[in-house]
């Protein structure tokens, strides 16, 4: 591996700023602790701190020295910062203090990496133009801190020609890394069936229309929208999640609700899929006298890639990895990512790097940062800067 020298010397101390991250976790837009860490930490180093951006988000400004900065190009460099609301049992030195709270999805290495490349971007300032270094809030969950940063006048303020963001990847061997061409994650949107029947005593079901037992039709009919109605050779996932009903073991409800998700990789299924659902619960439900109302919570669209910006951080990991080092067969996987906002708005890629195969999956309750990827995501987007902005 071809890494940054002064970032693989660097080692020890970036884990140390990575551990107290973990330990002071902070969910989506409540990470105003880990937003005035890492404003403290890139004002160390001479970057100029723009904050209050998707609320506690913020972007470090680095200017090159190579020729006139404000004449040309310019990319930004994204990382996430929030934790999961959910209780850690990794009995590490370093777990969360913080009661349900937890790192664990590697947002606290995300964040870390780019700490590390910003700070040796700004010693260096080796490149022409300008690196805009994203510190992102509420990742998780739904809560689209993306969108909320880029509302709040992201790339209006700042001029950016491109986008990148990275992701550590359990499963995938330390020293390789994936740029997928086209779609790397699935959009997602979750939904909610609302049965309305008419409730009874449980004795005389005759007298009811009974959304419990129409709730068990919709299910059944809904798991044949994937199986038997979507083309083989388009991608699509429905789940369902939720199921509600009743107060009593003798009464039979007037309502019940199924709750699931749909994660597609293309606007035309997304639709489509949408209308199905609400078509397939209607009809199911009607054969017992029962009427469904969907309600749909749009989610994450699906996260695209740029076909030439993959092309060219495939060229970075390839100089940097080896050509061992870049994994090409990697499908795309039906997660979700606000990064994909992002995208939509300017060319860019995500980039996924090798957690090692024995690490825990992501969103576990035992899982921890790899820290031997520190220098590798931080030589990565250093060399990417540079190259892009030679």
């Amino acid at each position: 591996m071809q890494l940054v020298k002064a970032l693989v010397s660097a080692h020890e101390e970036l884990a140390s700023w990575r551990q107290h991250l973990h330990q002071n976790p902070e969910i989506a837009y409540e990470e105003k602790d880990t937003s005035d860490f890492v404003a403290a930490k890139l004002e160390s180093f001479g970057v100029d701190v723009h904050r209050g951006f998707g609320g506690t988000g913020l972007v470090g400004v680095i200017k090159g020295n190579q020729g006139d900065p404000e004449s040309g190009k310019a990319i930004g460099l994204r990382a996430d910062m929030d934790a999961l609301p959910m209780s850690e049992e990794t009995n590490l030195a370093y777990a969360s203090q913080r009661p349900g709270r937890m790192h664990a999805c590697g947002h606290d290495g995300h964040t870390t990496m780019l700490l590390a490349a910003a700070r040796h971007l700004a010693e260096t300032r080796d490149f022409h133009g300008t690196i805009y270094c994203i510190f992102q809030p509420a990742e998780e969950g739904g809560n689209a801190g993306a969108r909320s940063m880029i509302k709040d006048g992201l790339f209006e303020k700042f001029h950016m020609d491109s986008v990148w963001g990275m992701h550590n990847w359990p499963g995938l061997e330390v020293g390789r890394a994936v740029a997928h061409c086209g779609a790397a994650m699935a959009g997602a949107d979750i939904f909610v069936l609302t049965i309305d029947g008419k409730g009874g005593h449980a004795a005389m079901p005759h007298l009811t229309k009974d959304p419990v037992a129409a709730a068990g039709m919709c299910i059944l009919a809904l798991q044949t929208l994937i199986s038997r109605q979507l083309d083989p050779f388009d991608q699509a996932v429905i789940s369902l999640t939720k199921l509600e009903a009743g107060s009593a073991f003798n009464v039979i409800p007037a309502t019940a609700t199924i709750g699931g998700t749909l994660r597609t990789m293309n606007a035309e299924t997304r639709l489509r899929m949408i209308a199905e659902i609400e078509t397939t619960a209607k009809n199911a439900a009607a054969t017992l006298g029962c009427n469904v109302a969907m309600e749909l919570r749009p989610g994450y669209p699906p996260t695209l890639n740029h076909e030439s910006d993959a092309l060219f951080a495939r060229d970075i990991i390839t100089d940097m990895l080896g050509a061992d080092g870049l994994e090409t067969s990697m499908t795309p996987v039906m997660g979700a990512e606000d990064f994909s906002f992002m995208l939509e708005k300017k060319p860019g890629a995500y980039i996924w790097l090798g957690a090692g195969l024995q690490s825990e999956n992501l969103h576990s309750p035992h899982f921890d940062f790899n820290d031997d990827l520190l220098p590798i995501g931080a030589s990565f987007w250093v060399q990417l800067a540079q190259s892009k902005l030679a």
